[in-house]
């Protein structure tokens, strides 16, 4: 039988270090095909995208359905929020998100004009942090996404420092990949452009180090054009670049220079500062590390028994060992964080290194931009629709009747995922519908959710109309109604909307507690009484909701995640 652990491993890959664990080398492979699939993959592409056995794509998708990692869905591997969990600890750890975004996204407001974050890995670029418009033609880049440093404004910035050695690299890298293939964030070059951009590009490096910026004028593809500047630590080394990104239908690379640098430059200026008190102030209180994993593997193990790699969920974990104030960490640290013995962290370590995704210098270890290409470009533009849909799909299951999830729309909710039963006699809705909020549980849900203030200005606007006899009009009695419902958690409406439909509904709340959704189970009222919603299906929707917000944190925790 194959080993289950860190002890008794197979032959490390060629190339591998001795030590290399093979499950944990496995279990990333998959989750990088998988990101470039765009999150999802059947077993069978697996196989071949992988070169691995289809048994162990099948062990492999089995730890990280156990992990959270993945969702088995039909026939297919799909990467779920949690996976994110892996990039967030980089990020966190980094801080460069929560300390310059908010300059990046005022600076986007200010210029109507998308403005992004990027870190240099190797010899090519990750964004770590994108402030987009909204147009026809808008910027499509994720969290994540790795381009060709030759092909951006950020590139030469960052090439302005490489050593010869890096040089080398990226000629190496040039020379067997000249049209870009293994970046799929970019257009492929045509043949005629891979062959002449070498020594350009050394030239705008050499330019971007004299004049302190960088121009990408339509190299990632026609009418995008991008300026960046570089922002330095408080020890003068590069750590990132700011770069506003625009179309030709609004400005030329020239004409994006002569108008935007000094705006750019300002903003750079603060976030500068802002580095600078940060390393100031008293370090940030760490976020707890992960818990011990000895009780969880066992319990993981005997369920799964053989379909249960060990290895992989405890080299995986060693990243998360990573966060706020946990950016460097020596073996012994990540031993305890994580709760596995020195041997295993070391050995976990050594392979991370390996791949490329853990750096060391001397006795500390950090994480590497390289952790974001475990799942994040997939999922870091995703909704709360998306993020809800599997959710609701499971409450639906269970309860057997139909599950929605909705946001507030000005006086109305608007429904944006839903899962209906198949029934003889039952709710038709679609997504997109709309309805008076006043009068559905979601939207009681909703309300309640708002202040005080503002949650009377709706009331005193809202005509509140009978739309059943046992419509709620009165608006003293809605916001007494509402109150409960703040109190209480859920909201049970029955017979208002339409007579012979009753529906239960919770709130959903985001990162900072605000409620920015509902989700309800809905019915015809000969299927359960009242009681029964409450004692049934409440604790079903609770359970429900409390699975969204798990995810909706993870994913929103350094991106935006749209409610609809």
């Amino acid at each position: 039988m194959p080993p289950t652990d860190m002890t008794t491993p197979p032959a490390a890959p060629a190339g591998a270090p001795a030590e290399a664990v093979t499950p944990l080398m496995r279990g990333i492979a998959v989750l990088r095909r998988l990101t470039k699939a765009d999150g999802a993959l059947s077993p069978s592409e697996l196989e071949r995208a992988t070169g691995l056995a289809r048994s162990t794509v099948d062990r492999v998708t089995a730890t990280l359905a156990r992990m959270g990692y993945v969702r088995l869905d039909g026939r297919d591997a799909v990467l779920t929020p949690r996976v994110m969990q892996l990039g967030n600890a980089y990020l966190a750890a980094l801080r460069l998100p929560g300390l310059l975004g908010g300059h990046a996204d005022a600076l986007a407001d200010a210029l109507d004009e998308s403005v992004s974050l990027a870190v240099s890995d190797r010899d090519g670029i990750r964004f770590l942090h994108q402030a987009t418009r909204r147009r026809a033609m808008s910027l499509s880049f994720r969290i994540g996404d790795l381009l060709p440093a030759e092909r951006t404004a950020p590139g030469p910035l960052f090439a302005a420092g490489w050593s010869e050695a890096e040089w080398a690299r990226w000629r190496e890298r040039r020379a067997a990949d000249p049209e870009h293939r293994d970046f799929p964030a970019v257009p492929p070059y045509d043949a005629a452009r891979a062959a002449t951009d070498g020594a350009p590009f050394e030239e705008r490096a050499r330019q971007a180090r004299e004049q302190g910026w960088a121009l990408d004028d339509q190299l990632i593809e026609p009418g995008l054009v991008a300026l960046a500047v570089p922002v330095h630590a408080p020890d003068g080394s590069v750590v990132c670049a700011a770069s506003v990104v625009s179309h030709t239908s609004r400005h030329s690379a020239a004409s994006l220079h002569d108008t935007l640098l000094p705006r750019l430059r300002e903003t750079v200026a603060a976030m500068e500062e802002e580095l600078r008190r940060a390393q100031d102030a008293p370090p940030e209180p760490g976020l707890a590390p992960p818990p011990p994993l000895a009780a969880w593997t066992a319990a993981s193990k005997q369920e799964l028994g053989r379909e249960f790699i060990e290895s992989l969920a405890r080299g995986l974990t060693v990243l998360t060992a990573f966060g706020t104030g946990r950016a460097e960490l020596t073996l012994s640290a990540v031993a305890e964080a994580t709760g596995l013995a020195r041997a295993t962290a070391r050995r976990a370590l050594i392979t991370l290194e390996h791949l490329g995704y853990v750096a060391s210098e001397g006795r500390a270890f950090r994480l590497t931009p390289r952790v974001l290409a475990l799942g994040y470009p997939a999922l870091s533009r995703t909704t709360l629709p998306q993020i809800a849909g599997p959710h609701l799909a499971a409450l639906a299951a269970r309860v057997h009747d139909s599950a929605s999830l909705a946001v507030l729309a000005g006086d109305d909710i608007q429904y944006t995922a839903r899962v209906a039963t198949s029934r003889v006699m039952s709710v038709n809705l679609t997504i997109g519908t709309r309805l008076p909020a006043y009068a559905t549980a979601m939207g009681r849900v909703a309300l309640a959710g708002l202040s005080p203030a503002e949650r009377s200005a709706r009331l005193a606007r809202t005509e509140l109309r009978p739309l059943t006899p046992r419509t709620v009009t009165r608006a003293a009695d809605l916001a007494a109604l509402l109150d409960q419902v703040a109190d209480q958690g859920y909201a049970l409406v029955e017979d208002e909307l339409e007579e012979g439909l009753r529906s239960i509904a919770v709130p959903v709340h985001n990162g900072a507690g605000d409620v920015v959704a509902a989700v309800n189970v809905a019915m015809h009222t000969v299927r359960r009484t009242a009681a029964e919603c409450v004692t049934d299906i409440l604790p079903e929707l609770r359970t429900t909701v409390a699975g969204i917000e798990a995810d909706l944190h993870i994913a929103g925790r350094f991106t935006r995640i749209p409610t609809a």
